[in-house]
């Protein structure tokens, strides 16, 4: 049952994944990002990660994201406009050559991957508060201070730019 929820779940994410870079709308893009985030939020609980999936809900699926269309509302972002005609050479051998690209990649890697301990569904110990905390304020401090900070310049960018527009 846990593989079959496993290979479910990651399929969303992988078609919003890709549904996200796809569409020319921002806010489309920023619903696609969303549905990856819950995505990997249910494989989280899969593996037994039951906290750090309610803060990959919390902070990414809902904060962040609000964050996101908020500022792309506040913008005014539309659609992007239609790119030149493309060849019908491009679009006959890129999704082909596309694939062959990513079958070469995956075969690298998992040649060059060492052999390690299989992941076994619910087995995890380490996603609890204590842990989480523990690692983010000692290990990963700076990284978490300098994203705080840049997403404050975002934010402060964002109204910047909509002021200009306004006047």
């Amino acid at each position: 049952m846990d593989v079959a929820l496993f290979l479910i779940f990651a399929a969303i994410a992988v078609i919003c994944g890709i549904n996200l870079v796809v569409r020319t709308h921002p806010i489309q893009s920023a619903l696609s990002l969303i549905g990856v985030m819950g995505s990997i939020a249910v494989l989280y609980l899969l593996l037994g990660a039951e906290f750090i999936a309610a803060i990959q809900i919390i902070v990414y699926a809902g904060a962040i994201m609000v964050l996101f269309v908020f500022v792309i509302m506040l913008l005014n972002a539309g659609g992007e406009p239609k790119a030149a005609d493309r060849s019908k050479l491009v679009r006959w051998l890129g999704i082909p050559l596309f694939t062959i690209f990513l079958g070469v990649l995956s075969y690298l890697v998992r040649k060059m991957a060492p052999e390690g301990a299989q992941v076994a569904f619910g087995k995890f110990t380490g996603g609890g508060p204590r842990e989480v905390g523990r690692i983010l304020f000692t290990q990963y401090l700076l990284p978490f201070e300098a994203t705080s900070v840049l997403v404050l310049i975002a934010i402060l960018g964002a109204i910047v730019l909509a002021r200009k527009e306004l006047d």
